[in-house]
């Protein structure tokens, strides 16, 4: 095997015709002889190219509705034989098969048709068979053939060949040779999972995963880790398929912490007010609903200014200007949000390192996605939590009975305790935080840590006390002893929110009796590690 390797025939087979007459045009103008088949064929020979069909090569036609046409010898010898194989020549001569040095395909768009909803049969008519097949040939005999799976390795494709007199190294087609295998197995795993939810299969005997890199970054989450970002083809609205309109590149943590704030305010739908939620260190400091996205930014930074520097701003409704003009007054790393109005982005304009991502859209906080956390030797997977409760849902168990107003604060205590770390105690009062105790080891510390995040929260508005006074309390797991239950009491709730389900409930149910609290159970939990 020599480094360099001429290009001397090429098969094009493709889906996406994005850039192959200009890619045609330029291997004809080097003399490289293109075969092809069907549309391909066709758009080249359109484009005014000298075409040769696969089916004049094999001596067969398509056939099946095109399920047969490149499973051949003729193309598959040409793909895998090794050009310093004795053996391997002799073969080619005897059958009359010639090399083939560049073999371009992309595959029948199996999850674009998933993606829009199509029935079950056209799915599996979408699913390529030849393609895949030549792909793991050409990529296997890399030695020697050059693979392109991507639109975007054309123009690579043809600046290595113009370095190299219409050759190519062997390091170029190693790199080729990796795409490629990482483009068939994305594809078996969209398939595969694909099936497995036809089959409702809750834990298939092996699951595959894929990503598509949108983004190699700096750093992890510390400056000596390693990272890049890679988008799951989903197209979920949010971080992954936003357009940043301006500010540095997004860090890993910028990521990370921007999913968590706009996952939690995509809880509250638009149309019942405008909300936003202000996360810093994957929790939030501040959420808030108000009559006005302004009011909302208001209500949500006061709950923990402190905080809130240096946080990350996700909003459920377009950016307005006298939202922004609120928000550039600190020093604020990422805003996401639905869109945007042209004022707003004027004013943003000052703030060059303020990454703003618009995303045309809210996630669906309902919809079942799968959520993957890697551990020493394998990986955890599960459904992400999308719980809810609804009033219908709630049972009282004390004597007293929330209001229609603390009813209303419990909800909305509960959806934002949904994205706080375990364990986790959350006051809301008037429809916003006012204290959010995360990740402590006892539900006791969190309860401490939410009041003085409300007392601290007193001063710096100059309150004469706690904003916690009246509030409702929302507890992600029971209370397995009363004191967490009568700190948040102490603290100022009057309400309480909590799945249940403790050997003491009985006994916190009492407390809250004493106490003279109305408390509500779930039936559901929202850990959250």
């Amino acid at each position: 095997m020599t480094d360099l390797s001429p290009v001397r025939r090429a098969l094009l087979s493709v889906s996406d015709k994005t850039g192959l007459i200009e890619l045609g045009q330029a291997l004809a103008a080097r003399g490289v002889e293109l075969l092809s088949t069907g549309g391909t064929a066709k758009a080249l020979r359109d484009a005014g190219l000298t075409v040769r069909d696969v089916a004049e090569v094999t001596g067969f036609p398509e056939m099946m509705d095109g399920r047969v046409k490149t499973l051949h010898p003729m193309v598959h010898g040409g793909l895998l034989a090794l050009r310093d194989n004795a053996d391997h020549v002799a073969a080619m001569e005897q059958h009359g098969i010639a090399g083939i040095d560049l073999l371009v395909v992309n595959l029948y768009p199996f999850e674009a048709t998933v993606a829009k909803g199509a029935d079950y049969d056209d799915c599996i008519e979408n699913i390529d068979i030849g393609g895949p097949a030549m792909i793991r040939a050409a990529s296997k005999n890399h030695a020697f053939v050059n693979v392109v799976v991507d639109v975007a390795d054309y123009d690579a494709l043809l600046a290595e060949m113009a370095a190299n007199d219409g050759q190519t190294s062997y390091a170029f087609r190693q790199r080729l040779a990796q795409t490629a295998y990482a483009r068939t197995a994305a594809y078996d795993a969209a398939v595969s999972n694909w099936m497995a939810g036809q089959l409702e299969l809750e834990a298939p005997r092996r699951r595959a995963f894929a990503g598509e890199l949108k983004q190699t970054l700096r750093y992890g989450e510390n400056s000596h880790q390693q990272a890049a970002f890679y988008t799951d083809g989903s197209n979920r609205p949010g971080v992954a398929t936003a357009r940043q309109l301006q500010g540095k590149e997004l860090s890993y943590n910028n990521i990370n912490d921007t999913d968590a704030a706009f996952e939690l305010v995509a809880e509250f739908a638009p149309e019942n007010g405008p909300a936003c939620a202000i996360i810093k260190h994957a929790n939030p400091c501040g959420v808030a609903l108000g009559t006005t996205l302004s009011e909302a930014y208001q209500k949500a930074f006061d709950c923990d200014r402190t905080s809130a520097f240096g946080g990350i701003v996700a909003l459920n409704q377009p950016l307005d200007a006298e939202t922004a003009g609120k928000i550039v007054e600190i020093f604020t790393e990422v805003v996401i949000a639905p869109g945007a109005s042209d004022e707003a982005i004027a004013i943003f304009a000052a703030k060059k390192n303020l990454r703003l991502l618009l995303t045309d859209g809210l996630p669906d906080p309902r919809q079942p996605i799968v959520a993957m956390k890697q551990v020493a030797g394998g990986m955890l997977v599960q459904d992400k939590d999308v719980g809810h409760v609804d009033v219908a849902d709630l049972k009282v168990v004390t004597r007293k009975t929330p209001t229609k107003a603390q009813m209303a604060d419990l909800l909305f205590a509960w959806k934002v305790g949904k994205h706080v770390k375990s364990n986790a105690i959350v006051y809301v009062k008037d429809r916003a935080t006012v204290g959010v105790g995360a990740g402590q080891m006892s539900r006791l510390d969190s309860a401490n840590v939410a009041a003085a995040k409300a007392q601290r929260m007193a001063a710096e508005l100059g309150l004469t006390e706690s904003p916690a006074k009246g509030c409702a309390v929302a507890s992600d797991a029971f209370f397995p002893f009363p004191d967490g239950l009568l700190e948040a009491a102490a603290a100022g709730g009057t309400c309480v929110i909590q799945p249940g389900g403790s050997m003491r409930d009985d006994e916190v149910i009492k407390a809250a009796d004493d106490a003279g609290l109305a408390m509500v159970f779930t039936g559901m939990r929202h850990f959250r590690h």
